[in-house]
């Protein structure tokens, strides 16, 4: 049994990464035969395509996919622990699967991502929720089929959580969710240990994939007529420090671009890393997308301090007018509210800076203590009342300037993605090259096409348009 440590957890190595290969014994290829699993995602990209491989994988062992949690032999959650309310929905699924449990003694239950990292949330798990059958955590995905066997056979609870700096695993399966859009992994981990964010814990050290796998992964999806993939990383910017000398974001990115896939994202960037040369790549090739999320959590420099995002409110708006040089640009970002010794003057700061920035759109939160982490030894002297208070102030302005945006579209023809039917009865959807929802009347055939719309309606959240021939 491994369970989850801090303290190794936080260490920082000159050790080489060890790459190895996803391997899975013949044995298991069917132990899924006539079996079914349900799996629920919580949290960001990385967890969604974590997912997709915990589905390749279960394919590969001829498990089906059900949708109706009642039918299923196995159940796995994967779960995020960035805020508290991610942790809430979580053991709230688990006190919904115990009932079931309890009816279907050969139900086997898991839990793997960053809250299995957690040191509270395994301790919680091994006294309260003894009916999960495995716990296993990010840096041991591909140890998913032997777990799960075991726990066919053996019924005792067994927690197996890596705390190390983490390696790379190459080729493991992958069943992916959308046929057209697809996500590659191209860094992992986070060394920049921000005092309110638990992911350094949870997800390791930085450590770049190679390349030549990552290019050979996008031209595998140009082959097989994807039409867009998103770059990911905990903090893409910082790709390559920890493998090359003179290869970053910006020189993958002309590689990427090259492989003539028609739209490339990156997400998600840390101001700190963010350099001039990326901000010329973006503007020189057509096929990378001109949006950009750009974090900047609070206004006020003396809270970036605390939150110890190294860089400050003039920084970032330095950076934020060289990004809105390049025509047509959509920037988003993410902003927490109420971090513990804000006051009203930093909080009008904050509002201050989104005056300024006028982002396309916004991820606003209240400030979320999580275990472990400097910032919850801070006293928290704003009230649960102001903080709201501070929360409704901000939502108001970012919807006030994402109405904008969208209304600067209106009559102008642009791009977009068609991905499937929309929830409005007999229109389609899709997405522009700058992440805007677009509803839409035309044929199915269009699913999985580039077609050019013109916007004739514009809300804060989305817009409607027609086709143009």
């Amino acid at each position: 049994m491994n369970t989850p440590n801090y303290k190794e957890a936080r260490k920082r190595t000159k050790n080489e990464v060890e790459i190895r290969e996803f391997r899975i014994d013949k044995s298991l290829v069917e132990l899924g035969l006539n079996k079914k699993f349900f799996l629920k995602t919580y949290g960001c990209q990385m967890n969604e395509h974590d997912s997709e491989n915990i589905k390749g994988m279960l394919r590969l062992m001829n498990f089906q996919e059900t949708f109706n949690i009642n039918e299923a032999d196995f159940i796995l959650l994967n779960t995020c622990s960035i805020r508290e309310n991610a942790h809430n929905k979580a053991f709230g699924m688990l006190g919904r699967i115990k009932h079931l449990k309890e009816s279907k003694k050969n139900l086997i239950v898991a839990l793997c991502g960053c809250m299995a990292q957690e040191e509270g949330v395994v301790s919680l798990i091994k006294k309260k929720y003894k009916f999960v059958n495995f716990v296993f955590g990010t840096h041991n995905l591909d140890d998913l089929p032997q777990l799960l066997k075991n726990s066919f056979e053996d019924k005792k609870q067994n927690i197996n959580v890596l705390s190390i700096e983490g390696d790379i695993i190459e080729n493991i399966p992958v069943k992916r969710d959308n046929q057209y859009k697809a996500y590659v992994n191209i860094i992992y981990g986070c060394d920049k240990f921000c005092t309110y964010c638990i992911v350094p814990y949870t997800r390791g050290k930085q450590r770049s994939r190679r390349r030549e796998d990552i290019i050979n992964e996008v031209n595998n999806l140009v082959k097989n007529g994807y039409q867009e993939v998103t770059l990911l990383g905990q903090n893409v910017n910082a790709y390559g420090k920890d493998l090359y000398d003179d290869y970053d974001l910006a020189n993958l990115l002309i590689d990427v671009a090259k492989t003539n896939i028609p739209r490339i994202r990156f997400i998600t960037s840390h101001p700190w890393d963010f350099t001039d040369n990326l901000v010329d790549v973006i503007k020189k090739y057509d096929n990378i997308v001109n949006f950009v999320h750009l974090p900047v959590q609070s206004g006020s420099s003396r809270i970036l301090k605390l939150m110890g995002r190294r860089y400050t409110k003039e920084s970032y708006l330095e950076l934020f007018d060289k990004l809105k040089s390049i025509p047509g640009i959509s920037i988003t970002t993410d902003i927490i509210v109420g971090f513990p010794g804000e006051t009203e003057e930093d909080f009008r700061e904050t509002l201050d800076l989104v005056e300024y920035c006028k982002f396309d759109s916004a991820f606003t939160f209240i400030y979320s203590p999580r275990e472990n982490t400097p910032a919850s030894l801070l006293e928290d002297n704003v009230t649960l009342e102001e903080k709201e208070q501070r929360l409704y102030k901000l939502n108001d302005l970012i919807n006030k300037y994402s109405k904008e945006a969208n209304d600067r579209m209106l009559n102008k023809i642009y791009k977009v993605l068609v991905e499937g039917e929309s929830s409005k009865e007999g229109m389609l959807f899709g997405y522009t090259e700058t992440n805007k929802l677009v509803n839409f009347k035309g044929n199915l055939d269009l699913i999985g096409k580039i077609v050019s719309v013109r916007i004739n309606d514009a809300k804060s959240f989305s817009l409607d348009g027609e086709i143009v021939e």
